[in-house]
């Protein structure tokens, strides 16, 4: 029986997010059956992340255990011919048992976009804000996020998560053309709904609807009925996964 690490992305607009679910098509149940069909064994992927329905993978890491034989290039290959054309295998490595794919990763990074006028080249993967927004003062509440490690507030409620502490390494603004931005954050894991949920905090920080200090005010709540609203899927992207030098 050998591991094998899987690199992939994927757009999420048909699907009801990464992971298996009884009401609608998955990213996993598309990757696991196509898996099943190549190596004639049922296959479990266990990813780095579970990312919500509509939302979007740049890059995804998913192990699987098999003791089916096959040559690591020629798989990613069939994948590719297999799966349907928004999801898209990069390559598949041999790892030692011991590696896992949600926890031996090290980070995480999610990019959230956002356009400040009507773009149809855009639209699809970013969300349109028509007011004006002070990126400065969102740059601002960016290192707010990086001193502290509690993001309860920024929680799906109702989960059954068993802390609600990360470590946000980075969370900043930049400017990508005349009306369009990228909101970037890493950590070393994300709650549920959590990138959504800080956006949409950080919009109205940008806004003028809250101060620096409610900003802060809000995290240390831990209360996600004071944050801001979850902001819409298909401008989120999970962007990068990274593990131990030598994986």
């Amino acid at each position: 029986m050998g591991r094998f690490f899987i690199t992939f992305s994927y757009d999420g607009t048909r699907y009801h997010g990464w992971q298996i679910q009884p009401n609608g098509n998955s990213v996993q149940a598309e990757m696991q059956n196509a898996l099943a069909l190549l190596l004639r064994q049922s296959v479990e992927l266990v990813a780095a992340g579970r990312t919500d329905a509509g939302v979007h993978a740049a890059m995804m890491v998913a192990h699987f255990d098999t003791d089916a034989s096959f040559q690591t290039t020629q798989l990613a290959y069939q994948l590719n011919r297999l799966l349907p054309r928004d999801i898209a295998v990069e390559h598949i490595k041999a790892v030692p048992d011991e590696m896992h794919a949600r926890f031996s990763a090290c980070s995480r990074t999610y990019h959230y976009f956002i356009h400040t006028r009507k773009d149809p080249f855009v639209e699809q993967y970013s969300c349109m804000l028509g007011y004006k927004l002070d990126f400065q003062l969102m740059n601002d509440a960016g290192m707010i996020l990086t001193s502290y490690n509690d993001f309860g507030a920024f929680c799906k409620t109702h989960t059954d998560v068993k802390t609600t502490i990360c470590q946000v390494t980075e969370a900043r603004w930049e400017q990508l053309d005349s009306h369009r931005y990228m909101f970037t954050i890493s950590a070393n894991r994300f709650l549920r709904n959590m990138v959504r949920a800080v956006v949409g905090t950080m919009v109205d920080v940008g806004r003028g609807r809250i101060s620096l200090d409610e900003f802060r005010g809000i995290i240390e709540s831990k209360n996600r009925s004071r944050a801001g609203e979850s902001m819409p899927a298909k401008a989120l992207f999970l962007a990068n996964v990274t593990y131990p030098d030598d994986v």
